[in-house]
């Protein structure tokens, strides 16, 4: 017997190509955290230029990501904006490639900052919609991510170990054109919103944007999720060469950031099951939590197999708090700005307060050691704590009201109450 045309999924395929996009976006990631570093070092570059030229982007994302995701919002086209985006990095990975010296270098970083920072979140814009629409389960296609992250980063190594450092931009650039295929490939239904007369809602205004960042609920998951996200800055920076002090070997060290996100993609294929048993404030709570236990055992500097049992709290203290973030997004942000929220998560949580914590890292490790890690401890404590009144107070409700009719009043539509 035929299936009924109602009961067949109308986009089969959009979880795939949504998957692709992820996978070809964290092979560039995979690629560029690590090794990118060293292509500037083999060009000739200082510590001090190095460091500026990584930092550009975190500075770059606090500026033009918020204000890229509202024009998606605003004139509806994200598909569109997601396409130009990557052919925009694209292109600046080619001016990086023939820069000569630093400042056209910084120049092309610059560039590339104001394309690349905003592509993630309106990928997760995307995400959200077919969230919103049942057509997938987040964690499900988020898990090709970290699953590429994994082969780029092991890849990338054994290619530029082999050929030397003058392919790594090769491939930042092949995997650069890998996400602008996925760009095109994304479904039209899943890539903006529904125009303005369809939908009865009038045109956004600035003030629209403004009102989210007022909102007490959503300040107080930005904070929550701030606190959590920003506590990894220690491990992210120095977490190799601490090891490397402990006199862990290099090929160990690669096995215990493995065992962190292979932790992380446990949880991301299992989160239907974990969002459907846990409330999402909850689960930013314990994300937060997990984060306090593992850095705060961290910070004494625990034997090897501890380590690695520790290693496998990354899948609580990365996935679960960003697996709650997306799902609160989902829910608590109309979906007339739900880019909108989405650049503001991105420019506060891994911009201006990772980017904060990361600065401060350095004199902490340089005069604690990895008893640093015990402030990174009391951040993610704040985050929990953050969360837990998010728990208290939310409810699943919108926390703005939706964008009215233009002739809202006494149109007997159904509102939400701003928090």
């Amino acid at each position: 017997m035929a299936e009924p045309a109602e009961a067949r999924d109308p986009y089969p395929s959009f979880a795939w190509r949504l998957g692709f996009l992820y996978a070809a976006l964290f092979l560039v990631v995979g690629c560029y955290l690590p090794y990118l570093p060293i292509w500037l070092h083999w060009r000739d570059l200082d510590a001090d230029q190095i460091a500026v030229l990584l930092a550009t982007p975190l500075f770059i994302r606090i500026l033009f990501t918020p204000a890229i995701s509202f024009a998606a919002d605003l004139l509806g086209g994200r598909r569109a904006i997601l396409i130009a985006l990557a052919w925009g990095s694209l292109v600046s990975f080619l001016l990086l490639w023939a820069a000569d010296g630093f400042w056209q270098m910084l120049l092309a970083t610059a560039l590339l900052a104001i394309n690349w920072t905003t592509i993630m979140p309106l990928i997760e814009t995307v995400a959200v919609a077919g969230i919103r629409s049942g057509a997938l389960d987040y964690g499900r296609v988020r898990l090709w991510g970290s699953l590429s992250f994994i082969v780029a980063s092991l890849g990338s190594g054994l290619l530029i170990g082999t050929l030397g450092a003058e392919t790594v931009l090769p491939l930042l650039l092949a995997g650069t054109a890998l996400m602008v295929l996925g760009a095109h490939f994304l479904p039209r239904e899943f890539g903006g919103r529904a125009p303005l007369a369809a939908s009865g809602l009038r045109r956004l205004k600035l003030t629209d944007a403004f009102d989210l960042v007022r909102a007490p609920l959503f300040l107080l998951f930005l904070l929550a999720a701030s606190m959590v996200q920003a506590s990894h800055a220690l491990y992210y920076s120095f977490g190799r060469l601490h090891w490397r002090a402990q006199g862990i070997p290099d090929g160990v060290i690669g096995a215990l950031w493995s065992v962190g996100v292979v932790a992380e993609i446990a949880l991301f294929a299992a989160s239907g099951r974990v969002i459907a048993s846990i409330a999402t404030a909850r689960l930013l709570m314990l994300a937060g939590l997990a984060a306090t236990l593992r850095w705060g055992l961290m910070a004494v500097d625990p034997p090897l197999w501890a380590t690695a049992l520790l290693q496998t709290l990354h899948a609580m203290s990365f996935g679960a708090a960003h697996l709650a973030s997306i799902h609160f997004m989902t829910h608590a942000v109309p979906e007339d700005r739900a880019a909108t929220a989405q650049g503001l998560y991105a420019a506060v949580v891994a911009g201006l307060v990772l980017g904060g914590a990361t600065v401060a890292s350095g004199p902490l490790y340089r005069t604690f050691a990895g008893e640093a890690y015990g402030a990174m401890a009391c951040l993610a404590l704040i985050g929990a704590g953050c969360a837990f009144l998010l728990m208290q107070h939310w409810r699943g409700e919108l926390v703005v009201a939706v964008v009215p009719q233009p002739q809202s009043s006494g149109s007997g539509g159904k509102t939400w109450p701003a928090a």
